[in-house]
């Protein structure tokens, strides 16, 4: 209850502060991106933090999802073509999901990164040269829905989704799988499944965020969706640790603050953000949150734990 309690009064501040203009345009477009990068990381996270799997195809699927909400909106320019343009792009990114994962998934580490990352340059080259995507020129003008309210609603719909799967037995079985798939083979895991599942899921997550990105930001070409993006939300996962949801959300929100701040330096940004993210990496090489997730209960026990202090500090000063 506590943890509902907290997610609404983290919509209703923020939908305060943007009515009033307290938020400006710009800093809304960045929750957008942090939003939509919550989205991505916490979805790979599953895939790779959670299941093992070593994919670089995460761009691939998001773009499937902003392409398919895309023309969906632009044919259907109202909120219930904007509901199901969501819906159809991540079902067609689930779809592309289990094509791709049932072939690719019987493979492990290195290869089965480049086999991901292969698909996903698959369909960013049939993205360029399909007249229903426009090519190169890419789409524009692509009709807006998203604000603060779909965007909260997406986000945190997709992290307790994932937050209940992988707290389910299903997600027990796909940890165990990353721990030791041949231990969980023998105690009659049926691995692929479990790795098909969690590839699904997770591209229809993927697609969810390019409907995010596309009912936003106007404007779709398929280099947006090149390697780098993938590579981009690696570096969230990571950084935020393998097999913590709570992680992947804290380095999203961290990332996109401090590009945010550095923008005021364009000549050195990248250095910059790069300096950032080694020095991190050396000090904190498990991630942010290692394995571990954030509890509120952690901030009830801080409290008990001060008012014990105070308790026993007032018995010894009588």
């Amino acid at each position: 209850m506590r943890k509902f309690i907290a997610i609404g009064l983290v919509y209703a501040i923020v939908q305060i502060l943007i009515m009033t203009n307290l938020i400006s345009g710009y800093f809304q477009a960045t929750l957008v991106t942090i939003g939509i990068n919550i989205i991505l990381a916490v979805s790979l996270n599953l895939i790779t933090g959670f299941t093992g799997q070593f994919s670089l195809g995460h761009a691939g699927f998001m773009s499937v999802g902003a392409y398919v909400c895309a023309i969906v909106t632009m044919r259907m320019p109202t909120i219930p073509g904007f509901i199901l343009g969501v819906a159809l792009g991540a079902v067609a990114a689930a779809i592309l999901g289990f094509l791709v994962g049932l072939p690719t998934l019987r493979l492990r580490g290195d290869y089965l990164a480049i086999a991901t990352l292969g698909m996903s340059e698959i369909i960013r080259i049939i993205f360029l040269n399909l007249e229903v995507t426009n090519g190169a020129a890419g789409l524009i003008g692509i009709p807006q829905f998203i604000n603060w309210t779909w965007l909260f609603i997406f986000t945190v719909g997709t992290v307790l989704l994932l937050s209940n799967f992988v707290k389910s037995a299903h997600g027990r079985a796909c940890i165990s799988i990353r721990e030791d798939e041949i231990a969980a083979e023998a105690m009659g895991i049926d691995t692929i499944r479990y790795k098909v599942i969690a590839f699904i899921i997770g591209a229809a997550c993927a697609g969810i965020a390019g409907a995010i990105y596309a009912s936003y930001f106007h404007y779709l070409e398929p280099n947006l969706f090149g390697f780098l993006k993938s590579v981009d939300v690696l570096v969230i996962v990571v950084l935020g640790g393998l097999g913590s949801l709570s992680g992947s959300m804290l380095a999203a929100i961290l990332l996109a603050l401090i590009s945010t701040y550095l923008q005021s330096f364009p000549e050195i940004r990248m250095v910059l953000y790069s300096l950032i993210l080694i020095i991190i990496m050396i000090f904190r090489p498990q991630g942010l949150m290692g394995s571990r997730e954030i509890s509120l209960s952690v901030f009830s026990k801080l409290g008990r734990n001060k008012l014990w202090d105070r308790f026993k500090s007032q018995k010894g000063g009588q």
